[in-house]
Order: structure tokens, then C-alpha cells, then sequence
């Protein structure tokens, strides 16, 4: 898989080379390309921003630098071109599991007050929001993005970690525990060292049960149990 960003601030993207994702892309098992969208721009002082038309606060993101830069990295339109917005579909472990099915993916990331809905309009096919909030920037998101989908992809983590998670059935994950098996006078439940995996796996779905109906009990509507 091939994920490409578009950014006015690429440094920003820095944390990606470490870690699983970092390690990942050393290993070729995903290519995460990040493009400074100023390069694109035919301003003399570099220039991406101007007043939007009709007064109001803030700069909006001009459409010439983005359409130039996204006409070099994908003139045959062969990536899932995504733009970061609050007024996007909400990000969930569904949707990342679609995307994570594209070969390529291109992620505009908006900055100041918005992008002009022109560019956006031309060449974006779906707006990505992470929560019912607003940053500063879509690089943020961006990297929740290639994170989520990341995980994903053959080789990057194990397949077993993929099962037993947060939402992989509509349930959030049950505790874990590891050494030492007191700690602080408190101690691991004793169905863990038991050894007998089908009461693991019992107090396991128990637990994954009694924390969504606690913290997220719309997921249990409509859920056969």
C-alpha cells in the first residue's frame, strides 16, 4: 500500500518513522510519501493562502498549489483521494478496514480556516472526519489515517491482534494483564494463570460485554449476544 500527503507543514509527519508504522515502511511492507504542497505553488514567495471572498476570519488554503501538486503525484486518478474535515464521515474501525483495501491512498490535509471548495470539489472523492471536533490543521488526522490503516496491511502487526481488539466485533476490548502478577497487593484474575483457555476466553467475552455496556452501550443496540 502506498499512502500519499499533501501538507503544508511536513515535518509534522516525523512521528510516523518510528515505532511499528516507522518500522514498516523500512521494511517496504508500506510506503507512506509526504509532498509539501508550497512546492506546487507558482507564487513567487511560495504563497497557499489568501482572505476568503466575503469577509470572515482566518485564511483559506488557494486552489492552485493543491491541484498542481495533486496532478503531479496522481495525474491518472488511480488513488482514493481523501480530504480531512470535520465535515467528513466519522472515522470507525469499518471504514478503516475499507481503506485499508485501496492500493493508494491521498490525503489532502486542510490548514487555516478551510480549503477552497473549488479543489475540493474537483478533485477530492470523500471527506474523513476523527471526531466531532476542530484542530488546528488535517495533519493530525492525516496520521490517525495512516496509523489505523496501517495496521492493516500484511506484516505490519501480528493477524491475531486484529481479532481480539476494540471493535473487531462491536465490543471494546477486555483487560490485560502482564508480570508481575501482584503488583500493588493487587493481583491478576486467577482465570488468567489458570491455564484452561476456554474459561480465558469465557471471562474475556464477559468482560468485553460488561465494559461496552458501561462506556459505549450503542454498540450493543441491535447486537445478537
Amino acid at each position: 500500500m502506498k499512502i500519499t500527503v499533501l501538507t503544508l507543514f511536513p515535518d509534522m509527519f516525523n512521528p510516523l518513522k518510528e515505532s511499528i508504522i516507522g518500522r514498516a515502511v523500512e521494511e517496504g511492507k508500506l510506503k507512506i510519501e509526504v509532498v509539501n504542497i508550497r512546492d506546487y505553488s507558482t507564487d513567487k514567495h511560495l504563497k497557499c493562502d489568501d482572505y476568503p471572498f466575503g469577509g470572515g476570519a482566518g485564511m483559506v488554503m488557494m486552489p492552485q498549489p493543491i491541484a498542481s501538486c495533486i496532478q503531479a503525484v496522481d495525474p491518472d486518478h488511480k488513488a482514493l483521494r481523501i480530504f480531512t474535515s470535520p465535515k467528513g464521515q466519522t472515522l470507525c474501525q469499518n471504514k478503516v478496514a475499507q481503506l485499508s483495501s485501496c492500493e493508494n491512498l491521498l490525503i489532502l490535509c486542510g490548514h487555516y480556516e478551510g480549503v477552497d471548495q473549488r479543489v475540493l470539489d474537483e478533485y477530492i472523492d470523500e471527506e474523513i472526519s476523527i471526531g466531532d471536533y476542530v484542530l488546528t490543521g488535517g495533519e493530525l488526522p492525516a496520521m490517525v489515517i495512516c496509523d489505523s490503516v496501517a495496521r492493516y496491511v500484511d506484516g505490519v502487526i501480528s493477524s491475531a491482534s486484529l481479532i481480539d481488539e476494540s471493535f473487531s466485533d462491536g465490543l471494546l476490548e477486555y483487560p490485560q494483564y502482564t508480570r508481575p502478577a501482584v503488583f500493588n497487593g493487587v493481583s491478576v484474575p486467577e482465570v488468567l494463570l489458570s491455564g484452561n483457555h476456554a474459561a480465558i476466553d469465557k471471562w474475556r467475552r464477559e468482560q468485553s460485554l460488561a465494559i461496552t455496556a458501561e462506556r459505549r452501550p450503542d454498540l450493543l443496540k441491535d447486537k445478537k449476544l
